[in-house]
């Protein structure tokens, strides 16, 4: 039995921020040559590689570029966030696919998103599972949420829960998000000049109840040094989640209860690991006090309402 078309092929425009990823970038190039999705086109742009990454780029465009609507841009290095908001500038996709170009894109995912946005027009965005593989390319974990991130996927069976979720246990990793072109408008697309720019997204998408999950496998995410030994330099930690505090203080006014006194109580808990990484005993006991007491109080207080009562 065949699998029944869309009735309408909406494009899909891939999108793939390359930085020093010589060793992956025409794997990732290669991956959504493949999946049988019709309408897609690729927006890369090489973010100011200081290895052969443009070369590798330029070598597969000269074999494929017939083969797929391509747009291919080199810049000095304006980082992830910068370089995300310009692809989607470039993008003529009623959908945006968030790719990576070290990790893979899997057969069939592009059209499970597409299928659930198009089912789910007041979604913004649909985020997937991946499988996760090493630096070769062999599968060493099944499930990127449940056996990486230690995550239970019923948490995003719901608004409430993908809320909860996004707050205190996001467990998304590499390219599994699908959005729709008009949500970033919403949103205003992807904050410049933070490293953690996709919790920041997200926490804008999810204070508007905006995504849906499906469980199905759509990538690929690799573990290699660059991307794994950085979550153990203290000094590279402190920064990140002294920036993850300042966002989830941002982002507070964006939710309604129990869910704004759950991101305080977050912006506690980030609190209290920066003070442990510092050596910074008295703190991490004070954080801690503050986190427990506001985890308390979110689950006494009843919600009135699903929606954004602020603004960002």
């Amino acid at each position: 039995m065949t699998t029944p078309t869309l009735p309408a092929m909406p494009l899909v425009s891939v999108l793939v921020p390359a930085y020093n990823h010589e060793a992956f970038v025409q794997h990732c190039l290669d991956s959504i040559l493949a999946d049988p999705y019709p309408a897609k086109e690729i927006v890369i742009i090489d973010d100011g590689s200081t290895d052969g990454t443009a070369a590798r780029i330029e070598a597969w465009l000269a074999l494929h570029r017939d083969h797929i609507p391509v747009e291919y841009v080199r810049c000095e290095n304006k980082g992830i966030a910068a370089t995300l908001n310009e692809l989607a500038a470039r993008a003529h996709g009623e959908f945006l696919r968030i790719g990576a170009s070290d990790d893979l894109l899997l057969p069939g995912g592009c059209e499970a998103l597409v299928r659930y946005l198009m089912a789910h027009p007041g979604k913004g965005a649909a985020i997937g599972d991946c499988v996760v593989v090493d630096r070769e390319g062999t599968k060493i974990l099944d499930s990127g949420m449940s056996d990486l991130h230690g995550a239970d996927k019923r948490l995003y069976r719901s608004d409430e829960g993908i809320r909860r979720a996004v707050i205190s246990h996001w467990a998304i990793g590499g390219p599994v998000t699908m959005l729709r072109k008009g949500a970033l408008e919403t949103v205003a697309r992807w904050t410049e000049g933070l490293r953690i720019d996709d919790w920041d997204l997200f926490l804008r998408l999810a204070a508007r109840d905006a995504i849906g999950f499906i469980d199905v496998k759509v990538c690929a995410y690799r573990l290699h040094g660059a991307n794994f030994s950085k979550t153990r330099h203290t000094a590279t930690r402190i920064v990140n989640l002294t920036e993850a505090r300042e966002v989830a203080l941002r982002r507070v006014c964006m939710f309604a209860e129990p869910d704004r006194t759950r991101l305080r109580a977050e912006a506690c808990r980030i609190g209290a690991k920066i003070a442990f990484l510092q050596g910074r005993i008295w703190p991490v006991a004070v954080h801690m006090a503050a986190y427990l007491s506001l985890l308390a109080m979110s689950r006494l207080r009843v919600g009135h309402g699903r929606h954004r009562i602020g603004a960002a």
